[in-house]
């Protein structure tokens, strides 16, 4: 059966926690990861680039000469995409990219970011996240203790006051809840900080 190692905020070895095998053992579905991902980046699109089609540029109310007898080609408008100033033709509008995926999907992504973590040593398991004062300085001496650089994401069952403070002047650094955490949120991390009662409830969510 795979063991996560659960370490002190000092950095030392405090025991080894047994994880299911159904969970982090075999390859990682990539497929499922792929869906999650596109999804997620999707709904996260703000969709607002528009361009002005005929009707909504403003002016060329009046036809620009008479319909024959000019020798000129017939013009109904000067707004036409035909003229210089006119209107758009099949330009971006406003629109929602927002989808959704089948929950039993973004549940076997969450599992498979998890194991993906898990086998390429990126997923840093303590006993608890504490600090005694909410000072900077002290959050970076625990990151200093675990040997955790880069984009790092602590996932825990609830969030700590004090911690949070410590914590919220530290670059690439970021917290989440268990119960909001998602596929996306692991995988744009290089390291994932977790205490061993989140990792428990993590492991309920995927099972």
């Amino acid at each position: 059966m795979p063991n996560i190692t659960v370490h002190n905020l000092e950095g030392k070895k405090v025991e080894d926690m047994n994880v299911p095998d159904t969970l982090f053992s075999g390859q990682v579905n990539q497929d499922v990861l792929h869906q999650t991902v596109v999804m997620y980046q999707a709904c996260q699109r703000q969709g607002t680039a528009a361009t002005k089609e005929r009707g909504v540029v403003s002016g060329g109310g009046i036809k620009p000469w008479r319909q024959k007898g000019t020798g000129r080609a017939r013009a109904g408008s000067i707004r036409s995409p035909l003229w210089k100033g006119g209107g758009t033709v099949f330009g971006p509008s406003p629109r929602d990219f927002s989808y959704s995926i089948p929950k039993k999907i973004r549940t076997a992504a969450l599992q498979a970011s998890v194991h993906s973590k898990y086998l390429s040593n990126d997923l840093f398991c303590v006993d608890k996240l504490t600090v005694s004062k909410p000072k900077t300085k002290e959050f970076i001496k625990i990151l200093s203790a675990l040997k955790l650089k880069g984009k790092i994401l602590a996932v825990l069952d609830k969030q700590d006051k004090d911690v949070l403070l410590a914590s919220r002047n530290v670059p690439f650094f970021s917290f989440l809840r268990t119960e909001d955490v998602t596929a996306y949120d692991i995988l744009r991390n290089n390291k994932i900080l977790i205490t061993k009662t989140a990792l428990n409830h993590l492991i309920k969510r995927i099972k």
